[in-house]
C-alpha cells in the first residue's frame, strides 16, 4: 500500500486529517531511493500519519489543497537533485527531460522548487502549519551560498522561503524527532541537523562571516566556507551563526549518521517499488528501471572529490548495512511481479566502499588535518574489500537471482590500496558483475586539474586498466571500462582539454563520450573556487572559464573526432 497521495487512499485507510504532508519535486516512487518516500515511510513507521503531494500543480492552489493541511507541518523537498540543476544544463539551456517525471517531459518541476512550494503553502492554508524545507537543495543552500543561475550570493534558503525550519542531510531520525516534539507541543529549534531562525547567536556558535559581507567580498565568502566545511562532522562540529540583515541563521550540528540496526530499519520499510498510480496516470518514470531492483549498500563517501556535494548531505563516514538486511531485501524482490531475475545495481555513492569503515571516524570524527584519499589513500583506512566480494557471492545464490550487477561508479585507488584482497574483489566483478562496461569516473588527466578536483593522478587508472582487462580475459569476457569526465572545471583552460584528448586517444584508446560541463552545485569546494577564482587550500588565483560558449567549447576538444580537433 502506497503512502496516501488522495482523498481516497486517505480514506481507505480510516484517515480524516494527516500529521504531516510532504511535498516533493519529484514523481512519487515509492523506494528507498525517494528521498520523499523515505521520510515519509519512516514518519508512518514511527506512527505519523504521512500523505505525499508530488509535483504539485505550483499555479493553481487547488492542487496543494488535495489531502487537506497537516496536523503538525508541512515536509517540503524540490527533489532528489537541486531543481536549478534539473531545470537548466551547464550552459544555460533549458533541460527538455526529466527522468522522475511521468512520461519524462521537464515541465512539472518549477524553477527554486523548494521556495516555489513554500509560497504556494503560504498562499494556499491559512493559518499555515510549520513549513519544513528538507532534501538537497535545502541541505546545499542552508547557509548564505553562490547560485550559478543568478550569478550571485544568495541568503540561506531558509530566509529565501520564509520557513519555519530546514532540515539537512539524510533526514529520517531528525523529522521524527521534530513530529514528536510538535505533536507534544514542545520547542523544535536546537534539534541536530537542523537550521532555524534566531534574534541573536548561541553562545557556543562559530560566527560566519555575515551574508553581507559574503556577497560583497569573495575573501569573506571563501572564508565563510572554510568555517562551513569544518564543522560538518557530528562527533567534533560546532553550532554555526551567521547574520542575514536583523536576524541570525543558527546552523546545529550534524545529525548523526544512521548506522546498525536503525540502518537496517530505513531500507527495510515496505516500500512498493512503484510508481504511485496516480502518477502512473500521466506515464512512466524512466529513472525507475533502474533503481526498481538496485540495492543500496551504504551511505557517505571517502572521496571528498572538490565538485561533489555528498559530503554536504550524507557526510564523510561511511555507514554499512548488515548482510543480512541486503540478501532480505534481495529475497523480496523475487516476489515482487515485475521480477525477471537481474539486481541492476548493488553500492552507493561509490560502490566499493561497504563496509570499510574507519574506527577513528566513529569515535573522533574525521580528520582535520587530510582527507581520506587524496592526494593518496589514508594509511589508517582499513580497505578490505572481501566483505563486499563475499555479498556478492551470496547474493549471486539467491534462489531467484540470475545475475548481480554493480552499475555504480567504483574508486580505483581503493581497490589498488587493498594489496591483499582488491585482486580477488576485481576477478569476481570480471568474472560476474559487470554488464558490459565498469563504470570509472577519473575526470581528467592533468596533476593540476585533479588537484583541485581532488581526485587521484592517472598513473592509478592505467595500473586499474590493466588489471581489469587482464581479469576480463581470464574469464573470457569481452568488458570495457566507461570512463566519466568533466571539462571546464575551475583551473581547465583549453589546452587542459588538448592534453586530456590526447591523453584519452593514446593511453585509453577511445575517444570519450561521458564528459560534462562543470556545473557550480551550491555549497562545493569547486563552487567556491568558480566564485573567488581563487585555490582554496593556498589562496593563489585559479583560472576559471565563466563564458558559456567556451565551456561548450572545452568539451568539444575532448569529444570531437580526433582528425577534426
Amino acid at each position: 500500500m502506497f503512502l496516501p497521495a488522495t482523498r481516497d487512499e486517505m480514506a481507505a485507510r480510516g484517515w480524516d486529517a494527516l500529521d504531516v504532508i510532504l511535498v516533493s519535486g519529484d514523481a512519487y516512487v515509492d523506494s528507498p531511493f525517494g528521498g520523499a518516500a523515505v521520510v515519509g515511510r519512516t514518519l508512518e513507521a514511527a506512527g505519523f500519519r504521512t500523505g505525499i503531494l508530488a509535483q504539485p500543480d505550483w499555479r493553481s492552489l487547488d492542487d496543494i489543497r488535495r489531502l487537506g493541511a497537516p496536523r503538525l507541518f508541512w515536509g517540503v523537498t524540490a527533489g532528489g537533485v537541486d531543481s536549478m540543476v534539473a531545470n537548466y544544463t551547464a550552459t544555460g539551456r533549458k533541460r527538455r527531460q526529466d527522468d522522475f517525471t511521468p512520461g519524462g517531459v521537464n515541465d512539472r518541476r518549477p524553477d527554486r522548487a523548494s521556495l516555489a512550494y513554500a509560497n504556494l503553502i503560504r498562499r494556499a492554508c491559512r493559518p499555515c502549519a510549520p513549513i519544513v524545507l528538507g532534501g538537497i537543495e535545502a541541505s546545499l543552500r542552508r547557509i548564505a551560498h553562490y547560485d550559478f543561475w543568478s550569478d550571485r550570493i544568495r541568503g540561506s534558503l531558509l530566509f529565501d522561503a520564509k520557513a519555519d525550519l530546514l532540515v539537512y542531510g539524510m533526514a529520517e531520525q531528525t523529522v521524527v524527532e521534530l513530529a514528536r516534539r510538535l505533536a507534544a507541543g514542545r520547542d523544535a529549534r536546537g534539534l541536530a541537523g537542523t537550521c532555524h531562525a534566531a534574534p541573536s547567536p548561541p553562545p557556543d556558535a562559530v560566527v560566519l562571516p555575515d551574508f553581507e559581507a559574503a556577497a560583497a567580498d569573495k575573501g569573506a565568502f571563501l572564508e565563510m566556507f572554510r568555517l562551513f566545511a569544518a564543522n560538518q562532522d557530528p562527533a567534533t562540529a560546532r553550532p554555526l551563526a551567521q547574520r542575514h540583515g536583523t536576524r541570525w541563521l543558527v546552523h546545529n550540528p550534524p545529525a548523526p549518521p544512521l548506522a546498525g540496526d536503525a540502518l537496517d530499519r530505513a531500507h527495510g520499510l515496505p516500500y512498493e517499488r512503484e510508481l504511485h498510480p496516480r502518477d502512473a496516470a500521466a506515464g512512466p518514470v524512466r529513472a525507475l528501471d533502474t533503481i526498481r531492483f538496485a540495492i543500496t549498500t551504504h551511505r557517505g563517501c571517502y572521496g571528498g572529490c572538490g565538485f561533489c556535494a555528498i559530503a554536504a548531505h550524507q557526510g564523510r563516514r561511511v555507514t554499512s548495512r548488515s548482510a543480512t538486511s541486503i540478501l532480505a531485501e534481495a529475497a523480496a524482490f523475487t516476489r515482487h511481479p515485475r521480477w525477471r531475475g537481474t539486481i541492476a545495481d548493488v553500492g552507493g555513492p561509490t560502490a566499493n566502499m561497504y563496509a570499510i569503515e574507519c574506527p577513528r571516524q566513529a569515535a573522533a570524527g574525521a580528520c582535520a588535518d587530510r582527507a581520506c584519499l587524496h592526494p593518496d589513500v589514508c594509511p589508517r583506512l582499513p580497505v578490505d574489500h572481501r566483505p563486499q566480494t563475499d555479498l556478492l557471492r551470496r547474493l549471486r545464490a539467491v534462489p531467484g537471482v540470475r545475475h548481480v550487477f554493480v552499475a555504480s561508479g567504483l574508486r580505483h585507488d581503493l581497490v589498488l590500496a587493498d594489496r591483499a584482497h582488491g585482486a580477488a574483489y576485481l576477478d569476481a566483478l570480471a568474472a560476474h558483475h559487470v554488464s558490459g562496461q565498469l563504470k570509472l569516473a577519473p575526470e581528467h588527466s592533468e596533476p593540476a586539474v585533479l588537484r583541485l578536483m581532488r581526485k587521484p593522478g592517472v598513473e592509478k587508472l592505467l595500473a586499474f586498466r590493466t588489471l581489469f582487462q587482464a581479469a576480463s580475459a581470464r574469464h573470457g569476457k569481452r568488458q570495457f571500462l566507461t570512463y566519466y569526465f568533466i571539462a571546464a572545471h575551475p583551473g581547465c583552460t583549453d589546452d587542459d582539454m588538448r592534453r586530456l584528448k590526447q591523453f584519452a586517444t593514446r593511453h585509453l584508446r577511445l575517444a570519450p563520450e561521458q564528459v560534462q560541463v562543470f556545473t557550480p552545485a551550491p555549497s562545493t569546494w569547486a563552487t567556491a573556487l568558480y566564485w573567488t577564482e581563487r585555490d582554496p587550500d593556498t589562496g593563489a588565483p585559479v583560472f576559471v572559464e565563466k563564458s558559456p560558449r567556451r565551456k561548450q567549447a572545452q568539451k568539444e576538444l575532448l569529444t570531437c573526432p580526433a582528425r577534426t580537433c
